[in-house]
C-alpha cells in the first residue's frame, strides 16, 4: 500500500509541473532568444598559430610531405678500384667504416632523395647491424659470411641479398667485378616488408634552419677536418663558403661522382671508436674488424664552416647515437650527413 501511494503523489506532481513549463512556454512565445554571452577573454588581435610543416627525418630539411618509405641503406664499396661510384651524392647520411686490409667501405641510406642506381654495392660486414638497427628498414647488400647476414636480420632489419637471388641487381660490363655490381633502388623498395612503409625515425637533431645548428652557431672557425682511418684511407673536408658545404677529398684527390658531381656534405660527424678484429676470416685469410658501436666517445661536429667537440653514446644497437656538447644534446644543421668512424688505434683527426 505504501509503494502505490508514493507512485500516485510522484505522478500527480509530474502532471502539474509539466503543465506549468507548457503555461510558461505560451506565455513566452513572443519574447527574444536570449543571446550568447561574447567571449571577451579571446585575443581577436593574435593571428592563428602557423602549422609547422614535417621534415625529412634523417635529414631534418622541411617538407610539406615526408614520404611513406622505409629508409633504405646500400652497402657502397670505396677501395680504389671502385671509384668513383654512382648515387652517393644522394643520401642523407653516410656511415664511413674500416674494413679488412685498412680500406673503407659505407652505409648509404636513402630516404628524402632516391637516385635511381648505386653502384658498385658490396657485401655485409659485422658493424652494420649497429649503423642500420635504429632505422628499422631495409639494407642492400651483395652477401656475406652466414653470421653477419643472420645478426642484420636479428637487429629487425630487412636484408636484399643478390647472392640469395633477391631482385634489383645487375652487372656493369664496362667494369671488373667484384667491383661491378649495380643496385636498382626503387626495385629494393619495392621489396620492402608489408609493415616498413613507415618514415625511418630521425638519427640525429637537427636545428630548424642552416646557420642554427650547434657547430655553425657556436663552434670555432675551420677549413678543414682531414680525418686519417687507416694507412690506407684518408678522407679530407674542405669547407667551402660558396657551397655552404663540406667538399670531400680521398686523401689530396677530390672525391667525384660517376656523374661528375663532387661529393659533399652539410654536416660532417667524426667519431673516435674502438675497432677489434673478429675470428672471422676474409678470402684473403686477414681478419674480418668490427667497429664497436655500442658504447661511447669523444668526436667532432663540423658544420658550417666551424666545429665543436662532442662525445657520442649508443646505449644497445637499436638506439640511435647521442651526440652532446658540454653536456646538452648537439644539433645539426638540416641537410645531409657523413659520420666517420675512426679508429682509436691507428686512426685520428685533424682541424685546421
Amino acid at each position: 500500500m505504501t509503494a502505490t501511494h508514493r507512485t500516485s503523489h510522484a505522478g500527480t506532481a509530474t502532471a502539474v509541473a509539466l503543465a506549468a513549463l507548457l503555461a510558461l512556454g505560451a506565455c513566452s512565445s513572443d519574447a527574444p532568444a536570449p543571446q550568447a554571452t561574447p567571449d571577451t577573454t579571446a585575443d581577436k588581435g593574435a593571428p592563428p598559430s602557423p602549422e609547422v610543416p614535417p621534415a625529412w627525418p634523417l635529414t631534418g630539411v622541411r617538407s610539406d610531405e615526408v614520404a611513406a618509405r622505409p629508409a633504405l641503406a646500400v652497402k657502397i664499396e670505396n677501395a680504389p678500384e671502385a671509384r668513383p661510384q654512382t648515387g652517393l651524392e644522394d643520401a642523407d647520411l653516410v656511415w664511413e667504416e674500416v674494413v679488412e686490409g685498412g680500406i673503407t667501405r659505407f652505409v648509404a641510406v636513402y630516404h628524402s632523395k632516391l637516385p635511381k642506381v648505386v653502384e658498385p654495392v658490396r657485401s655485409v660486414r659485422p658493424m652494420d647491424p649497429d649503423v642500420v638497427a635504429p632505422l628499422g628498414g631495409v639494407l642492400a647488400y651483395s652477401g656475406g659470411q652466414a653470421p653477419f647476414i643472420a645478426e642484420v636480420e636479428k637487429s629487425g632489419t630487412q636484408s636484399v641479398i643478390m647472392d640469395r637471388g633477391d631482385a634489383g641487381f645487375s652487372r656493369d660490363p664496362d667494369r671488373a667485378a667484384p667491383h661491378n655490381v649495380v643496385g636498382d633502388v626503387q626495385a629494393f623498395l619495392d621489396q620492402a616488408d608489408d609493415d616498413r612503409a613507415a618514415p625511418p625515425p630521425a638519427q640525429f637533431r637537427y636545428a630548424g634552419a642552416a646557420g642554427d645548428g650547434t657547430a655553425s652557431a657556436d663552434g670555432s672557425q675551420a677549413a678543414t677536418v682531414d680525418v686519417e682511418l687507416s694507412p690506407a684511407q684518408r678522407s679530407v673536408w674542405d669547407w667551402s663558403g660558396k657551397q655552404k658545404q663540406w667538399l670531400r677529398s680521398e686523401g689530396s684527390r677530390e672525391s667525384v661522382s660517376a656523374a661528375g658531381k663532387r661529393l659533399a656534405a652539410t654536416n660532417v660527424l667524426v667519431l673516435s671508436v674502438d675497432v677489434v678484429d673478429t675470428r672471422y676470416k676474409d678470402p684473403a685469410g686477414a681478419p674480418v674488424p668490427k667497429t664497436e658501436l655500442v658504447g661511447q666517445g669523444k668526436g667532432v661536429l663540423a658544420t658550417g664552416g666551424k666545429t665543436v667537440p662532442v662525445r657520442w653514446s649508443k646505449k644497445d644497437q637499436r638506439s640511435p647515437v647521442q651526440v652532446t656538447h658540454d653536456g646538452e644534446p648537439a644539433e645539426l644543421d638540416p641537410g645531409s650527413t657523413w659520420v666517420e668512424l675512426v679508429p682509436k688505434d691507428g686512426g685520428s683527426w685533424k682541424v685546421s
